[in-house]
């Protein structure tokens, strides 16, 4: 995974360190926290296997102090302990670096009380932010920061990188439904083809209400979302005429090209829908029921 990290944009402009306040914005949450450690060591020029390199990865460097604690979120307290720390010289160096992990979960209170230092740091001092996605983040945060998106890997990366964490497993799959997100390929490879039976279930349209209830209780929205687009893509081209290129060669019948087009155009607003925090199971149902009318619409 560090491999795919280091070919990121934000991980090269790092070794620039004169950028005082970055906002690294990153889709895949769940590896956030270890690209920023990525940045942190590129920003120290720490080598591999260096005493540097590996105090970082552990935490425990203390010139680049990392905030909220892993799987926490940013507070008050922690603000007011980096305006503290800020105000400190550097132990070893000549620059002090500030690294805030999933800034998208801040409150916008926590986020305001961070404005005025993230504007105009201390000498020597700079900022490392972490975001899953710009709109969590205030304007007024964006404004202050220079930011390097990171698109989605390709369908190429993260087969590799999912071979060279799992080798001898069969990453093709996994990979091409991952939307570009290596823990989403990951986390569909590990299940074994679950979420794949469970899309091609809730395309089949049937018993949806008792469906999306018991899916509403688990976790993997974004794992459901990407099998169900990638299966619709395979639809898409099945009923294109353009079968060399469908992976899955069980695909639900009965849809129309227009409707597999819009259903694709649905699953795209619903996924927007969770981003702001929609219950899953409503959200799920409300598609369905979106998806069946195109389908009959389309029949017509």
């Amino acid at each position: 995974m560090r491999q795919l990290l280091r070919t990121t944009t934000a991980y090269r402009a790092m070794a620039q360190g004169d950028l005082r306040t970055v906002l690294v914005l990153f889709p895949d949450g769940k590896y956030l926290r270890m690209l920023l450690k990525e940045c942190a060591k590129r920003f120290f020029g720490a080598e591999d296997g260096s005493r540097t390199a590996a105090l970082i990865e552990k935490e425990a460097f203390s010139d680049c102090p990392i905030f909220p604690a892993e799987g926490g979120k940013l507070t008050a307290d922690d603000c007011g302990r980096i305006v503290e720390e800020s105000l400190l010289a550097p132990v070893e160096g000549e620059k002090k670096l500030f690294v805030l992990d999933a800034f998208h979960q801040a409150p916008a209170l926590v986020q305001n009380k961070l404005l005025k230092i993230l504007e105009e740091p201390p000498k020597g001092v700079y900022f490392l932010l972490g975001a899953e996605a710009e709109f969590s983040v205030l304007p007024t945060v964006l404004s202050r920061t220079v930011r390097f998106s990171v698109p989605p890997f390709s369908e190429e990366q993260i087969a590799e990188a999912l071979a060279r964490k799992y080798p001898g497993e069969e990453v093709a799959r996994a990979a091409g439904a991952s939307g570009g997100v290596f823990s989403v390929g990951e986390s569909l490879l590990l299940g074994g083809g679950e979420m794949f039976a469970l899309a091609r279930q809730f395309l089949s349209l049937q018993d949806t209400e008792l469906f999306c209830r018991a899916m509403g209780e688990r976790k993997e929205k974004r794992e459901f979302f990407a099998v169900l687009k990638s299966l619709l893509r395979d639809m898409l081209m099945q009923a294109a005429g353009q079968t060399q290129y469908v992976r899955s060669p069980e695909l639900c019948e009965g849809y129309p090209l227009g409707a597999i087009i819009a259903a694709l155009a649905l699953v795209g607003e619903a996924e927007k829908q969770i981003q702001f925090n929609a219950n899953f199971a409503s959200c799920l149902y409300t598609l369905a029921l979106g998806i069946k009318e195109e389908k009959e619409k389309w029949q017509r």
